[in-house]
């Protein structure tokens, strides 16, 4: 008997031992309310992730029609700058590199000499060697004249372009000396915003 009154005051003891206000969350009375507030979490977040895709996409848009609006390119020698107009203000800037012999206008083939005048962005090359690249319009009817009357040749293919394979790496640190024979030449991504801001047509001031 001791020995069974024994076993029966542990049971209660035992009994008593547990919390009274332990919560058994795996009932359904307590799990719905969890699972309710995890979906609303859930809900939030994908909220905001779509706010957020939405935000980024319309940023992108605004900026197309930012670049596609140049009516105008003006190049300054002298100062290494290619600027994009529109409506006679400047929307973008670029340091260039230019031809190896910079000052001076083109006047032959070989002279490694930028041109200077007016001319038009005529025609583009998605695949150039050079990334992508702008034809010039140079030379004009009046300096493929004056070439012949010196019994030379005026030169051509002068393009604004990017970069060749091996210079990509080096990125803007290309600008640090003139380069090209006769080009104007940006990085890969800056061509890339002139790409889209300028349509075949649209006319090029070269500048000393």
């Amino acid at each position: 008997m001791p020995v069974i009154l024994t076993g029966v005051w542990r049971a209660r003891s035992v009994r008593q031992t547990q919390p009274k206000d332990a919560c058994p969350l795996n009932t359904p009375e307590t799990a719905e309310p969890f699972l309710t507030a995890r979906r609303a979490r859930t809900s939030i977040v994908l909220l905001l992730c779509s706010l957020l895709l939405i935000a980024t996409s319309e940023a992108q848009q605004q900026h197309i029609p930012a670049t596609s609006k140049a009516d105008r390119v003006l190049v300054l020698k002298h100062q290494h700058l290619l600027q994009l107009l529109r409506g006679g203000k400047v929307i973008r800037e670029y340091k260039v590199a230019l031809g190896g012999a910079p000052t001076g206008p083109k006047a032959q083939q070989g002279d490694r000499k930028t041109p200077e005048g007016i001319y038009v962005l005529d025609s583009r090359n998605p695949k150039s060697q050079f990334y992508k690249s702008l034809h010039i319009s140079y030379p004009t009817p009046e300096q493929r004249t004056a070439a012949r009357k010196r019994g030379v040749s005026p030169g051509g293919d002068v393009f604004v372009h990017g970069l060749p394979p091996h210079y990509r790496s080096v990125g803007a640190a290309h600008r640090l000396y003139d380069w090209t024979d006769g080009c104007i030449a940006v990085t890969d991504e800056e061509m890339d915003e002139i790409w889209l801001a300028v349509a075949d047509g649209t006319p090029i001031e070269i500048r000393p």
